[in-house]
């Protein structure tokens, strides 16, 4: 990137948030600390009134905006690309936002590329599996503005197994996707605990004017301290299997903390990090387990024998 277009992408970065640290220039852009400054410098020069504190970093003033900028063509197909995604991993109150969103993007982009990108909506397809989904329409909207705001939410939320709905109140610190359904998670004012709950199980939800009642730390944190907590409670197993039917587990292995493996010959040796050894990982392998073998742990084995001793005593 030369020092022009350089210099413009800075100016965007700072656009878009409200304050921008020089590392993360930096990084982003993988030149040093003294270049950062003196890009810095080149757009004040140029009359953007900027302002930086030590230790924080830059800031836009207030009010200032640059007209849209073009953007490029690679920018242009991921767009699309994301609104295909967007239009059917998300509910229909936040498709709705992006939608007008894109909107916007378009109506500054050169007359090539909104011919570029009308033709590529006709190529792009997101298929989405199919899922008894009751769940309000507006359950992620109202999530996100829960966290923006920092305010309550009132559900009504059906868990796993139950057939019984309950009413929960809860303070929401993030939203992900995973396993092709959205999730949330929150602290539970039901369970006096954090838990995650799965967005396609709410019958009902909305915002309350409360505000919460306690401090939380960012998603990200709290992900952190739940995977180190996870792996003081993993067991570590180590199986063979046959290289014909390895290729079969791709999908999953991962789920259940896939860590490594070695080919041998005609098997892959698989190395795991699990923390539902007797459950989750024992009820798994017992799919393929006529094309594998257990190298460790031993109690793992005797659970296998357990399982199919009681299926034996279905026939």
């Amino acid at each position: 990137m030369n020092r022009f277009d350089r210099i413009t992408a800075i100016l965007i970065q700072l656009q878009s948030r409200k304050v921008v640290k020089a590392q993360d220039l930096a990084d982003r852009f993988d030149i040093s600390l003294r270049t950062v400054y003196r890009d810095i410098r080149t757009l004040e020069e140029a009359g953007v009134p900027l302002y930086g504190e030590a230790g924080v970093g830059y800031s836009i003033v207030d009010g200032y905006r640059l007209p849209p900028v073009m953007f490029t063509q690679e920018e242009a197909m991921a767009f699309i690309t994301a609104e295909k995604l967007m239009e059917k991993l998300s509910d229909s109150a936040v498709q709705n936002n992006f939608q007008s969103a894109m909107y916007k993007i378009k109506s500054v982009l050169r007359g090539s590329e909104k011919e570029l990108v009308e033709g590529l909506e006709r190529h792009i397809h997101v298929r989405e599996k199919k899922k008894n989904n009751t769940a309000p329409g507006n359950s992620l909207d109202v999530l996100l503005k829960a966290i923006s705001e920092k305010r309550i939410v009132k559900m009504t939320y059906r868990a796993f197994g139950n057939e019984e709905n309950t009413e929960r109140l809860m303070e929401p610190i993030g939203i992900y996707y995973e396993n092709e359904y959205w999730y949330t998670v929150g602290y539970c004012h039901y369970r006096n605990a954090y838990r995650h709950f799965r967005a396609d199980r709410m019958v009902d939800i909305f915002l309350t004017e409360e505000i919460f009642r306690m401090e939380h730390a960012s998603l990200q944190k709290y992900q952190e301290q739940k995977k180190q907590d996870l792996n003081f409670r993993r067991e570590r197993v180590i199986i063979k299997v046959d290289k014909n039917i390895a290729m079969y587990l791709q999908e999953r292995k991962h789920y259940y903390g896939f860590v490594s493996e070695v080919i041998k010959g005609n098997e892959i040796e698989m190395t795991f990090l699990t923390d539902s050894l007797y459950e989750g990982f024992a009820r798994w392998y017992i799919m393929f387990a006529d094309y594998a073998e257990i190298i460790e742990p031993a109690s793992l084995n005797e659970r296998i024998i357990e399982l199919a001793e009681k299926i034996l005593q279905k026939k």
